[in-house]
């Protein structure tokens, strides 16, 4: 019996593909921040990448990255409307390499387990 044949499976399965693109998503955002980007091209550059994200989750996150020193704000008044820039940090740098290597070590897990059932 598959995870979407019982009925409350599907509610299951929304909060636990929560879960995973949660932290996932942290990670494309300081990888896709290695170059400035304010809020909205980000969420075009992540949807791009197959990562959907609303607005309302993203703008708290890159406050909260922000907050933590992984990256850093700045406003670009040259322009007619002025925009939030997000730019990676030296430390938001390092965390993503950190994140990128536990990504992959999990991955290998996973990928392993999967064989051996």
């Amino acid at each position: 019996m598959s995870i979407t044949d019982r009925s409350a499976s599907p509610d299951a399965l929304a909060l636990h593909l929560q879960e995973v693109r949660r932290g996932t998503v942290v990670l494309a955002c300081l990888v896709a921040c290695r170059e400035p980007r304010y809020g909205y091209a980000l969420l075009e550059s992540l949807a791009e990448a197959g990562i959907q994200v609303e607005a309302n989750t993203l703008y708290p996150l890159l406050r909260r990255l922000d907050k933590q020193g992984l990256l850093t704000a700045e406003w670009n008044t040259d322009e007619p409307r002025p925009r939030k820039y997000y730019t990676l940090t030296d430390t938001g740098a390092r965390v993503a390499d950190e994140l990128r290597a536990e990504w992959l070590a999990l991955t290998a897990s996973l990928t392993d387990l999967w064989k051996d059932s």
